[in-house]
């Protein structure tokens, strides 16, 4: 009988977590098998790794303990992986040479498929002098945008996407700059960007005070820190970009602050890392460790959770050994402070059958307890390791106990560490759980409050037919189980109808017990006034969160997912159970209009010809279809091989411009060519430049001073504006943002890897 509650988990599993042989023949059988790999594999480190292969087993039978995706996928498979999901890189030196040995650093983590975090304050502002070559810095930006353009190609070679996080401090003179480059769609779309907040500036805002932008001891400008303030939030209001991380707060609760210096974050924001840091991510599922749910008696078990979070530390330690890294100065890091990021998913379920409303007083008090609790236990579990294989390299007992979260911790734990020293410098975080929480059974995502409670999705059999599937909340199946069709009880809300500052107390109430940070997304209404959005990010500040992100629908980033208020369902996508299917394509009307465009290849003797037709949607100007011609019959199979998948993509609807990024990285081997001035690549690469060209002219595009713009012949048709924008992945209309990250709830895929 499948361990699988509803066929949406299985297919996850299949396509991310099931060990497969090259040719794709199953090696794993049954998730039972992929629970035993895993177990097994980290269990080899052990001096009794039989025992506690067992132990480890039970830990994530039921979707109990929930390890990252890259140790589920990577454990016991015998690939050279790195079972860490994210990096901080080394710090960013001020001069060419060393910019682009990081460059290269960077490269090596990606094509692993690492996310890295990056704080490009530490690279001289725009117009500075550049003593010795009579020159002036390009500043921080323009090397971003090399960083940029490294990420777009490392995912043109074929690997897994990797996430970057870029951040820069409050004080430096580019701030405003770095602030307003996500106004530009097209610049810099492979980065998170967070602004790095100090204590300092947060008292002159709130004392409206003046703030110095500067560099070394050279100051550049003199702002105000409210106007400075302002124009943060104003961008994050319009673009959902930059967030916000309280960054000397961070370095004053890590307990590692003796040792280390924080200046960025992995990709979604819950792990501050030092320079080289790595980070190592689980869960407890919360959901599943509750009894007697939708009663009077119903409690989260204190004796399972203790002895899971236990096992979970045990098994994490044993990751730290067992993993490879992509550089030696991260096995090096990562061995020195033996740092692990324990967190929570399922919360807001757990929540839901003990009959609080998610964002409530009582809600946020019951998740204080429970991470308390869990903070306790892996502790005291840390430090029961460090007396049997040693405490961590860098433990110093008296500057450990008097630095971060040590400073609140209670005294049995304080008097333990003094004694036995402790393994972990530090041990929880709560992480991005969008495809594991879907692997699990849809239970709610980390801290986040449940998205929706059920939706349907179209299901392709084998003999061809289509079935609708209802993938259902965790929590509301259990009460279907229990209560049959009894309405839900009025405690059940969700992301849509959740006031943001409630979103804000349940996250800090979450990071009290903490010790490296919280991916939260706080969901703000459409028409949210700007000084209420602004109030969110105060609140944060002032209630004692380490960050803040936000993400408000907007005309620019579009709506997250569409649901419907009446039945909760959202828009469809099709998945197989051999093939994956992308959305229905559009329809051809009887006629388009479009354009053709001429391009010489040096070297040919014919011109290749090629013409793209358009279609209006809610209108707006599309590309629908491509056609290359040209008398040179050489490259007729490939051309038209090249049209009809090219066209099938864009029929597909969606965010479509990643068809120029691919057709630009393209590089042929034998050379390219000069054309009008400017080194082309391939054939194939013009062929990308000459459709990027189209897309910006017809407004699908932004680039030379052009955005999206109405087309003055469009008959309106509500589709894909209304419906958000499409997975790049499955091509579904699920997008939502979790956590910090764009996470599909039809395939899992997330941005953040």
């Amino acid at each position: 009988m499948s361990r699988f509650s509803a066929p949406i988990a299985e297919a996850i599993w299949d396509m991310k977590y099931r060990l497969k042989s090259q040719d794709g023949t199953p090696i794993d059988r049954t998730v039972e098998d992929t629970w035993r790999r895993i177990a097994r594999a980290l269990a080899a480190t052990e001096k009794e790794p039989a025992r506690w292969e067992d132990a480890f087993y039970k830990a994530l039978e039921d979707f109990k303990y929930l390890p990252a995706g890259r140790i589920t996928a990577g454990a016991g498979s015998g690939r050279s992986v790195t079972m860490f999901n994210c990096f901080v890189m080394g710090t960013v030196p001020d001069d060419m040479g060393g910019i682009f040995d990081a460059l290269k650093e960077a490269a090596l983590t990606m094509q692993q498929g690492g996310g890295i975090g990056y704080d490009f304050s530490t690279i001289r502002p725009r117009g500075a002098e550049v003593k010795g070559v009579a020159a002036d810095a390009s500043g921080p930006l323009s090397f971003m945008d090399v960083w940029d353009a490294m990420c777009r190609t490392i995912m043109s070679a074929g690997s897994r996407r990797g996430a970057m996080m870029a951040t820069m401090r409050c004080d430096h003179p580019d701030i405003e700059a770095f602030i307003e480059a996500k106004k530009d769609p097209a610049r810099l779309r492979m980065f998170n960007l967070s602004v790095l907040v100090t204590d300092a500036f947060m008292a002159a805002v709130k004392a409206d005070g003046p703030w110095d932008l500067l560099f070394g001891d050279k100051v550049y400008q003199t702002v105000q820190a409210r106007d400075l303030w302002n124009r943060i939030m104003r961008n994050t209001y319009d673009f959902a970009e930059p967030g916000v991380i309280f960054i000397d707060r961070i370095n004053t609760a890590n307990n590692l602050a003796y040792c280390e210096t924080i200046a960025a974050t992995n990709p979604c924001g819950e792990q501050p890392l030092p320079p080289y840091g790595a980070c190592l991510l689980g869960s407890i599922n919360l959901a599943t460790l509750v009894t007697e749910p939708f009663t009077a008696k119903a409690k989260l078990d204190p004796k399972a959770l203790k002895t899971l979070v236990s096992t979970a530390v045990r098994m994490m330690d044993n990751v730290v050994d067992a993993s490879r890294f992509p550089l030696p100065q991260q096995a090096a890091e990562a061995q020195a402070k033996r740092r692990i990021g324990l967190g929570v998913t399922g919360l807001a379920d757990a929540l839901l059958m003990l009959g609080l409303r998610y964002g409530s007083v009582e809600a946020a008090a019951q998740t204080e307890a429970w991470m308390k609790a869990i903070a306790r236990a892996a502790y005291l579990a840390s430090v029961d390791l460090a007396r049997e294989k040693g405490p961590f390299p860098l433990f110093d007992a008296e500057k450990y106990l008097a630095s971060g979260t040590m400073l609140t911790m209670d005294d049995d734990v304080r008097d333990a560490i003094r004694k036995h020293g402790i393994r972990n410098a530090l041990l929880t975080s709560i992480a991005p759980t969008g495809t594991i929480s879907l692997y699990a059974g849809n239970v709610s995502s980390g801290v986040e409050p449940v998205f929706a409670y059920a939706y349907t999705r179209k299901v392709l059999q084998k003999d061809g037919s289509r079935t609708e599937e209802e993938v259902v909340d965790y929590a509301v199946r259990m009460w279907r189980e229990l209560h049959g069709d009894t309405p839900l009880p009025k405690h059940f809300v969700n992301a849509q109808t959740l006031p943001p500052l409630d979103h804000v107390r349940m996250q800090a109430a979450a990071q009290k017990w903490v010790d490296s940070s919280i991916s939260k997304t706080i969901n703000c209404p459409e028409d949210i006034s700007f000084d209420a959005f602004k109030e969110v990010y105060m609140a944060a500040w002032d209630s004692g969160c380490k960050g803040c992100t936000t993400y408000r629908p907007n005309e620019v980033t579009g709506s997250v997912l569409s649901v419907n208020e009446t039945s909760e369902q959202v828009p469809e996508a099709d998945i197989g159970a051999e093939v994956v299917y992308l959305t229905e394509p559009l329809d051809r009307p009887a006629s388009l209009e479009g354009h053709t465009y001429k391009v010489k290849w040096p070297g040919s003797e014919h011109a290749l010809y090629i013409t793209i037709n358009d279609i209006i949607i809610s209108g707006h100007r599309r590309p629908f279809e491509v056609f290359i011609n040209s008398k040179n019959m050489e490259h007729f199979a490939w051309t038209v091989a090249l049209t009809r998948m090219i066209s099938a993509v864009f029929r597909r609807g969606g965010d479509v411009s990643f068809v120029v990024e691919e057709l630009k990285a393209v590089f042929d081997p034998r050379g390219g060519a000069w054309v009008d001035g400017r080194y082309i690549p391939s054939i194939l690469a013009a062929i990308g430049g000459v459709i990027e060209r189209h897309l910006i002219a017809i407004g699908f595009i932004e680039g030379e001073g052009m955005g999206l713009k109405s087309d003055p012949k469009a008959e309106v048709v509500a589709m894909s504006a209304a419906r958000g924008k499409s997975c790049s992945s499955c091509g579904s209309y699920e997008m939502r943002m979790v956590e910090g990250c764009m996470t599909c709830a039809s395939c899992g895929f997330s941005k953040c890897g």
